[in-house]
């Protein structure tokens, strides 16, 4: 029986890889197999054969099946102690260094993190700057551009930012401001396949890189140290620790936060 699983997923990788173009080898085999498999029984298919037919023709299950696996979990100034010494930091290190600042968000879900960037930004009158943010899910990618939050969603953003920063659309919806939006572009990206931006000064990337296979998690800071230009910081998420650092050309500067040397 574990042998015919392992060959339905063996099918199953190589139908993702062509159809949907995310390589779910790169991702920690046990977790992503238990994430397929929910899904799947979801959605009524006993086979992942079955479950890749439901997908060929059912664009809502397609779009379902991508946002599930894409592990699309965030939250404005999620951890919001370490978000206040990453700002403490990127003020002390990165504001004084350079004229024009270009930060990344990557693996950005539905834009709380680039938003919450970019009232840091704001609130301290930094110039010059803008922040790309950038994820592997359009449907998610969508809802970010617009974006469109509940209260729930806003608990970490204070009274005084949620009345600065966000309109009030209706009953528990709000609207970030033009205030924030100006400084966030939003493009599709797949941290695991396309080519990465150059001479970023601030790279953003939280509990995400804990999902990969450590192969596949060295290469992704090898090459955020490479899209990093000397000086700029990588600011990782709660659950992340780079262990050797140094073999990336990265040093620690605090709290899940490294700079590139």
């Amino acid at each position: 029986m574990g042998e015919k699983m392992e060959q339905n997923f063996t099918f199953f990788n190589r139908w993702v890889l062509k159809n949907v173009g995310i390589d779910l080898n790169n991702y920690k085999e046990r977790q992503m197999q238990r994430r397929i498999t929910n899904i799947m029984n979801s959605a009524g298919a006993k086979t992942v054969e079955d479950y890749a037919r439901i997908l060929e023709k059912d664009r809502d299950a397609y779009n379902a099946f991508v946002k599930h696996i894409t592990i699309n979990v965030t939250d404005f100034f999620r951890n919001k102690e370490i978000f206040e010494i990453f700002e403490k930091c990127f003020m002390q290190n990165v504001v004084p260094k350079f004229d024009h600042i270009k930060i990344w968000s990557a693996a950005c879900s539905t834009g709380a993190e680039p938003y919450s960037l970019a009232m840091i930004l704001n609130k301290n009158n930094v110039r010059n700057t803008n922040i790309l943010a950038t994820d592997i899910d359009e449907t998610i990618l969508a809802r970010a551009r617009k974006g469109q939050y509940t209260k729930a969603e806003l608990t970490n953003v204070s009274p005084a930012d949620l009345l600065k920063y966000f309109s009030e659309l209706g009953p528990d919806k709000y609207v970030a401001k033009n205030e924030i939006k100006k400084y966030v572009s939003f493009e599709k990206q797949d941290l695991l396949g396309t080519q990465y931006p150059h001479n970023m000064q601030v790279i953003v990337c939280r509990n995400v890189t804990i999902y990969f296979k450590l192969e596949a998690r060295d290469e992704v800071y090898r090459k955020f140290s490479e899209a990093l230009s000397q000086g700029g910081l990588l600011f990782t998420g709660a659950t992340e620790t780079i262990n050797e650092p140094s073999k990336f050309n990265l040093e620690k500067v605090d709290t899940f936060i490294y700079r590139k040397i």
